[in-house]
């Protein structure tokens, strides 16, 4: 196996499970984490196992944590509507810090697995206008990991990785067929049922919709 290890953050998505293959494709040991956050879309995790499967990562990896417990997102709160049509501005199912959380534990990973690359599937081409998806964003978690790390103040230095960061959906798509990415078996469904059929209508379906049009292939997505 090759020494070059890396911690990748999969959420079960189109983009997410993209960039596992991308990482593989670089050489990379990928080793993969979920997050069990008490978001609504829980299929997502089940794909997430999948996904890893099929892409023959070393280790999957799922953390549990309670957001639904600060709540203040679509996705946490289920008194809260996951929007169904274009809004203005940033949409209620941000999920406050979630990105900065789940890159914090994936560096705690990192640097227990001797892994120096961490990889996200954020977007800022096709995407919802999360603030925690931006490049700003990714660039300034970087200069913090080395800060806060053994590994980091010992020049042993992370890089947080975002390949999709400058990428349409479309061409996502195309670049994850190439590498053998099964998107039937991935959810990005914002409200998604137990078996990880899709509603059509949510910002993500929307998305991912436009991005297999885009790509001019067929779109495997399983609607309710």
């Amino acid at each position: 196996m090759t020494d070059k290890k890396a911690v990748i953050l999969l959420s079960g998505g189109l983009d997410s499970a993209t960039v596992v293959a991308m990482a593989r494709a670089e050489g990379y040991a990928c080793y993969t984490m979920s997050f069990d956050y008490g978001q609504r879309h829980r299929a997502e995790l089940q794909a997430a196992e999948q996904v890893a499967k099929q892409l023959g990562v070393v280790e999957h990896k799922v953390i549990g944590m309670n957001l639904n417990g600060i709540g203040g997102s679509a996705l946490t709160d289920a008194s809260i509507a996951v929007p169904e049509h274009p809004v203005e501005g940033i949409p209620v199912t941000y999920v406050p810090a979630r990105n900065t959380l789940f890159l914090s534990l994936a560096l705690g990973w990192a640097e227990v697995l001797g892994a120096r690359d961490i990889f996200i599937g954020v977007n800022a081409v096709d995407y919802s206008g999360y603030p925690d998806c931006r490049p700003e964003f990714i660039a300034a978690f970087e200069t913090l990991a080395n800060l806060a790390t053994k590994a980091g103040v010992e020049g042993q230095g992370f890089r947080i990785q975002a390949p999709l960061q400058a990428m349409s959906k479309g061409e996502i798509v195309v670049a994850g067929l190439k590498l053998g990415v099964d998107y039937a078996l991935t959810v990005s469904c914002y409200q998604a049922d137990e078996q990880g059929r899709a509603c059509g209508k949510c910002d993500s379906c929307r998305l991912r919709a436009a991005g297999f049009a885009q790509a001019g292939v067929t779109d495997p997505t399983r609607y309710f």
